[in-house]
This record gives structure tokens, sequence and C-alpha cells, in this order.
């Protein structure tokens, strides 16, 4: 069997930082003795010692919640006509990259634009292939969906130089501009406040005694952020125990998935009640290895702190080891991206808007997309960017 080295991430000053808000929010989760173990995982809100963790039952709660109106822009500059964007996607295979990419061909034919869509495949040298690609396009705009923007700063250099605007998905660990490179807005969820709401519903489930595997992309700021965050919460539980964070890169998560569950059933045994994953993908791999390894479907509760892919929607729905999923509104979030170039082409500030954390129960699937396997808020976002566009 294939080994793989654990990680122990010791956050820096910027991460320490991090890691010290989320300690705050998640003081006062003491645990008694006493407290519900896995059984938990047949649902997020599963009975616990109210003041042993009320905290992570009402963050819980907050983020469940279904519905709810448009809390994003009201107006902007009207559409800019006949514009062409070049999407580079990390990986395809990713489900919140494709439902991001599939958003951004809705809103587009609302606009009237042409978007041209490049795969990176997930790897270096496919997404400088993809980058240089987009630029021979001569688009308009560039979308950069799913790649670390710093990592690719040299790359992205000549789109700023011939005055191209870049928004990007996923393309840092927070909302906003990113600092030295040319993209003016990263569109995504609160990072932090997603990975709160991962670990929050293992400490609720397991009512303060979840045993705690988590599992990070390190080539990614962004899943670094939510690994972190996470551990943070993990660790301010005193009845919890974080077992151990592995890195996996997402793209290779196939191939490594099988052997790394394998070797953590027999590392961790029945402590292991609950994993964290920074995207749904990790455990598309790693649950026949559960299955094989003869587990019963509530025997481990895996939750994921994005994207909220339609494989892990099937499993949420079926009560089969996925318990939950902080789903983005990948769909949504296309819209944005566009909005958001529409507003640079316009000579416009961009809205800067961040989208609410939604956690995906059983509870709560069938609303607001869930039956469409996918999170996509009922809360009219379409209408109320035609209205901005004038469309």
């Amino acid at each position: 069997m294939r080994t793989h080295p654990t990680r122990r991430w010791r956050p820096g000053a910027a991460r320490r930082a991090i890691a010290s808000s989320l300690l705050a929010a998640a003081c006062g989760l003491v645990v008694a003795a006493g407290a519900a173990g896995a059984a938990g995982a047949a649902g997020v809100t599963a009975a616990a010692p109210p003041a042993a963790a009320g905290e992570a039952l009402r963050v819980v709660a907050l983020a469940a919640q279904h519905g709810g109106r448009w809390l994003g822009p009201s107006s902007g500059p009207p559409a800019q006509a006949a514009k062409t964007i070049a999407f580079v996607a990390e990986d395809l295979r990713n489900g919140g990259i494709l439902g991001v990419a599939q958003g951004v061909r809705e809103a587009a034919r609302v606009l009237g634009w042409n978007v041209k869509i490049v795969d990176a495949g997930g790897s270096a040298a496919g997404r400088a292939k993809a980058l240089a690609a987009a630029l021979a396009m001569a688009p308009d705009g560039l979308v950069l969906c799913g790649a670390d923007a710093f990592e690719n700063r040299a790359a992205l250099a000549p789109f700023a130089a011939r005055g191209v605007p870049v928004v990007g998905w996923h393309a840092g660990p927070v909302a906003g501009a990113i600092a030295g490179t040319p993209v003016a807005m990263n569109v995504t969820t609160d990072p932090l406040a997603v990975a709160r709401a991962t670990a929050m519903a293992a400490v609720a489930q397991s009512g303060g005694r979840a045993g705690v595997v988590i599992f990070t992309d390190s080539r990614f700021k962004i899943a670094v952020a939510k690994a972190d965050a996470m551990a943070a919460i993990v660790r301010a539980c005193t009845g919890c125990l974080l077992l151990e964070v592995r890195d996996v890169p997402l793209s290779e998560s196939d191939t490594q998935m099988p052997d790394i569950t394998r070797e953590l059933l027999l590392r961790h045994g029945k402590r292991w009640t609950h994993a964290l994953a920074i995207n749904d993908i990790v455990f598309d791999y790693a649950i026949p290895a559960l299955s094989k390894a003869g587990l019963a479907s509530n025997a481990l509760s895996l939750l994921s702190a994005g994207d909220g892919s339609a494989p892990a929607f099937l499993r949420i729905q079926a009560r089969t080891f996925q318990t939950g999923t902080v789903a983005e509104p990948l769909n949504q979030h296309g819209w944005q991206v566009l909005d958001e170039l529409n507003r640079l082409f316009a000579r416009q500030p961009v809205s800067g808007f961040v989208a609410p954390v939604h956690l995906v129960t059983g509870d709560n699937i069938a609303f607001d997309g869930g039956p469409r396997l996918q999170y996509d808020p009922d809360n009219g976002y379409r209408d109320a960017y035609r209205r901005v566009w004038q469309r």
C-alpha cells in the first residue's frame, strides 16, 4: 500500500489571526462527559447538551436556513455590448468550477456576450497552456476560475498590460481584489464562514465528541485557509479530537483517496467519526473504500466546506455517509462574475457582493435547487441582475 505523509499545519502570522478569531467564536464549547458520539451523523441538529454545544448548534441552524431575499446589488451599469470573455477553468472535473461555468454561460446569453472556456485540467502545465490560449484569443475580459491568482501572476501580467479586466472565482483566500495581481474581484463566499459552519456541524452532530480528519490541498491558499479555520474550531472543542490534517491534491483524489481512506481506517479505527474536506470531490473517491471496508452508511459523517456537487447532493439525499456540504451558489456566482466584469467594462467599481453561507443537509435539501442536485438560491437573483443590466 502506498503511504502519504501527514501534513500538520502550523499557521504563520496571517493564519494565526484567522485561528484567533475562530477560537474566540468557538469559546464556550466545553464538552460535558457522556455527550452523544458519532450517532449524531443521521442529522446535523442531533441532540447535544445545550451548554456544551450551544454555539455550534446556533451557527449550524443559521447556516441551514432555506429561502431568503436577494441581498446582492440592485443597481449598476447597463449591459455593455458585444463582449468576448475567456474563461480559464482550473479543472472542469471539479463540480464547483463546472457549476460556475454553467452560470457564466447562462448570464452571457442574457448579456449577449460570447464566452470561450479553456480547461487547464488541474495541472501546472495545463494552467500555463490555458492562460496562453486565453491570451491568444484577445478577449475583452478574463475569468480565472479555481486557480490561484497570486501563483499565476506572471501569466496574468500580459492581460493587465493589454487592459483586459480580470475577475476570479476562488482565485484567492478571500473575496475582493487580490493584491499583487490584476484580479479586480475574487468572487467567493467567505471561506472562513464556510469553514466555521462545516466544523461547527461536526461539533453539533457529535455533541462535542468528534474525532476529525481534515482534507485540504496545499496548492491553493483558499483551501489552506479553510483547513486552518476548521482545525481551529475542532481544537477549541475540548471534547473533540483532531486526528490529522491530510494534504491531497484535488486533481489526484481519484488515485490517492482509496489508499488514504483505508490507511486512515486502520490507523484511527472508531476514533474517526467525522471527515471534513475543502471540496466534495475528495469524498467521491473515499466512499467506495468505506463501503468495501464494511462500514455502515452512518458510521462516519462526511462534511464538506464547498462546493456542493451533484454527487454530494445525492449522498446527502440518500443519507449515505455524507451529511452536509456548505454549498456555494455556483450558478449565482457565475452571474456575479459577469456582472463584475460588466462594471469594469463600464469603468465602475465592482459590487464586492459576498453571498451568505448555506449548509445543505438531509433536512433542507428539498429547497433552493436541491431537487436539481445543486444549491441555487430561491432569492430571485436572475431577475435582480436582469434589472441591473436592463435586459
